[in-house]
């Protein structure tokens, strides 16, 4: 039975559900996935948009056709009675790389009009978090860290006011972003309801947020404001957009305690005909500085070895007239490469080599990763029937796997391995059925985090199961 209350969330990469489990991720959006979707039972119904990897008009062009498929399936299941009311969320990067106001644009203009429009980055088992306006990563200023230096997506400030004007490029002025301050979200009641009951004409809203009790505040008064119940209290039920990063979901919905521990999850891994466990496979296509100390680290175990994938020489060979016979040729090296490392015990890590290539514009630096995570995404799919997990690091990396590798519609979330790393399971009828895949984000975590992924994975690491993705 579906819930009756629905939040979809457009996630522009594959890592926006790293804080819930039990629900569908759909990697498709036609009217038989949608349906499924909105008949799962779980309060939320995530659509991976992958946006991120897109350039700007095709990425407002997506979340518009998205926009425009859903709309009649949330009018259907309505009409039959299976939702009672349901919220739009834009999901984005706690480190504010994105399509930003794009894509809550694009939303608004197909399915608004919406009374206001909230801006809540925070992440808060990642240590991002908004005070006084201004988002942090573990107390720092966002903008100061690697990630406001990103080739597509930086910025200059972490006053999300003055980011919104910035992004926006001037059109929204930082003077007329409203704010909900820690101590209105502390206040709560009535005081926070009537803040919330008052926003007209669609103002972008800066949401603070330290703590889950400060989500879970703005959680229930938008519950409140936007029932259909509230028009006997506040003459009519609000409309709300939010634009946010994964924390928000939990303070609008409690979904509680995932049903699977890290053991449990662990347990998961696929078996061959003879009980034994079947070996892994490591993606790494994130390219932030934090995926190469992963690496790094990983590469120390001596049951893992490195395959490399030499992206200076990819983007050359891909400029050329014999590119698709070249490039095949070296897939069926790269392959025979993996199944030598599987064939030994050990697992394979397979990554694009590190440093960021320059590129001529941001068109080519685009077209050149979405080439490697297609690569990569075929040589993974060529060995996933012999494999038992994978785990993929990077949104893009992940969402190609998932979408082109594996040719899947939709995956189940089970949890949460470790905070922030979703491990779902492909489904029963794909062609792999019952494959678990971790997906890690490549912000997240410290040096030691994929190695940790991995050692649990192999149930090495039993002592680390009250470890902590920081």
């Amino acid at each position: 039975m579906a819930a009756p209350l629905k939040i979809v969330v457009l996630d522009d990469d594959p890592t926006g559900s790293q804080t819930l489990h039990s629900c569908p991720l759909l990697l498709r959006w036609d009217p038989e996935t949608l349906r499924a979707g909105l008949r799962h039972p779980s309060p939320f119904l995530f659509i991976l948009a992958n946006t991120r990897a897109l350039d700007p008009a095709a990425a407002a062009e997506r979340v518009r056709r998205i926009c425009q498929a859903i709309k009649p399936a949330l009018q259907e299941a309505q009409a039959a009675a299976e939702l009672d009311q349901w919220l739009i969320v834009s999901r984005g990067d706690s480190t504010l790389r994105g399509h930003f106001p794009l894509e809550a644009e694009a939303i608004a203009a197909e399915l608004g009009p919406f009374d206001a429009s909230f801006l809540v980055p925070a992440f808060l088992p990642g240590g991002r978090t908004t005070v006084a306006g201004v988002h942090y990563l573990h107390g720092e200023a966002v903008h100061t860290t690697p990630f406001g230096a990103d080739r597509l997506f930086g910025y200059s400030t972490s006053f999300l006011p003055a980011w919104v004007e910035e992004k926006s490029g001037g059109r929204i002025a930082a003077t007329t972003v409203e704010r909900i301050t820690i101590a209105e979200l502390e206040t709560g009641g009535d005081a926070l309801l009537r803040r919330l009951a008052g926003l007209t004409h669609h103002p972008w809203v800066v949401v603070d947020a330290e703590r889950p009790q400060h989500l879970a505040a703005l959680g229930a008064a938008v519950r409140e404001l936007t029932a259909p119940a509230a028009a006997e209290r506040w003459g009519r039920p609000r409309r709300f957009l939010f634009q946010s990063a994964a924390s928000l979901l939990n303070g609008l919905v409690e979904i509680g305690r995932q049903p699977l521990d890290p053991a449990a999850l662990v347990a998961l891994r696929r078996r061959g005909a003879d009980a034994v466990p079947l070996p892994g496979l490591v993606l790494v296509g994130s390219h932030v500085p934090l995926a190469d100390d992963q690496l790094e680290r990983l590469l120390q175990e001596p049951r893992c070895e490195g395959v490399e994938l030499p992206v200076q020489s990819l983007a050359r060979l891909l400029e050329g007239p014999a590119a698709p016979e070249l490039l095949a040729s070296l897939e069926r090296q790269w392959l025979q490469r993996l199944k030598a490392v599987l064939a030994a015990g050990r697992t394979p890590v397979l990554f694009t080599s590190r440093g960021e290539l320059p590129c001529r514009h941001a068109a080519e630096r685009r077209r050149l990763g979405q080439e490697l995570a297609g690569l990569m995404g075929r040589l993974a799919a060529a060995l996933a029937p012999q494999l038992g997990y994978l785990i993929s690091k990077g949104g893009i990396t992940s969402h190609t796997l998932m979408e082109d590798g594996l040719g899947l519609a939709l995956v189940e979330l089970q949890g949460q391995l470790l905070p922030g790393l979703s491990l779902v399971l492909t489904p029963a009828d794909a062609a792999v059925p019952g494959l678990p895949l971790l997906t890690f984000p490549g912000n997240l975590g410290d040096a030691d985090s994929l190695r940790d992924a991995w050692s649990l994975l192999e149930d090495q690491g039993g002592a680390l199961a009250g470890t902590r993705a920081r």
